[in-house]
């Protein structure tokens, strides 16, 4: 190690030129497990998958009466699924959760699924 005139601290004698202290491993520009790099097992890129496919497929009208259709829209456990899982448009998710909200409210279509012990 040299002395450093300016600063009167001790530089060390890595590629760096003792920018990034003495610890040169896990700092600096080849940063191997930096917060945005591939490398980092916490930063693994998502298989891209396809656009799912519109149920409604351009119909904007939902019918409350339709099971056969709201059924589509609801999982096992009687809750409503989202749109990013259903694939409709914004527009539809509204009315495709108020019929589903009505037809409940009628008694057509249950709040909760059955018990199945």
């Amino acid at each position: 190690m040299k002395p450093n005139s300016s600063r009167g601290a001790m530089q060390s004698n890595s590629r760096d030129g003792g920018r990034f202290g003495n610890n040169a491993n896990n700092r600096g520009p080849n940063n191997n497990f930096g917060p945005n790099n591939a490398n980092n097992p916490a930063f693994k890129k998502r298989a891209q998958t396809s656009k799912k496919k519109n149920p409604l497929q351009g119909d904007r009208h939902v019918d409350y009466l339709d099971m056969k259709l709201l059924g589509r829209f609801i999982n096992d456990q009687g809750k409503i699924l989202p749109r990013r899982i259903t694939g409709v448009s914004a527009y539809q998710q509204r009315r495709v959760v108020e019929a589903v909200k009505y037809a409940r409210h009628l008694a057509l279509m249950p709040f909760v699924a059955l018990d199945t012990r």
